[in-house]
């Protein structure tokens, strides 16, 4: 589940692969100098590191994803709900929502959420 885990630049790259996949090497790297400011080399640099991990591939000068977007968002939500909330997902739910308003069809699709997920739902 490691696999998952994407530092900040490395996430802002593949937020570019995502929404732009299948892409040849050449468009990612003057999407990555226009959106992140990035050199050549860097652009290189980590679509190497990051086809090395598995996570994206790159075959023929067309770059595309291995790892989902949705992969990484599970991964990473799972982790801050373990690590600051000791796994219980009503108390981030609860700090999440600390300050906010929920709209009445944001309240609703989270009903429906939690009834779609409940034990036994499944």
């Amino acid at each position: 589940m490691e696999q998952y885990k994407l530092f900040d630049a490395e996430f802002k790259f593949m937020c570019i692969v995502w929404d732009e996949e299948p892409l040849t090497t050449r468009r990612l790297i003057e999407l990555c100098q226009e959106k992140l400011g990035w050199k050549r080399t860097t652009t290189y640099t980590v679509l190497r590191k990051l086809s090395d991990r598995g996570i994206l591939k790159n075959e023929n000068f067309i770059v595309s994803s291995i790892i989902k977007r949705e992969q990484v968002q599970k991964y990473e939500s799972e982790v801050v709900v373990e690590k600051s909330f000791g796994g219980s997902l009503p108390k981030f739910i609860a700090a999440f929502l600390n300050d906010k308003t929920l709209s009445d069809d944001e309240a609703e699709e989270m009903k429906r959420l939690i009834d779609l997920h409940k034990e036994g739902q499944k």
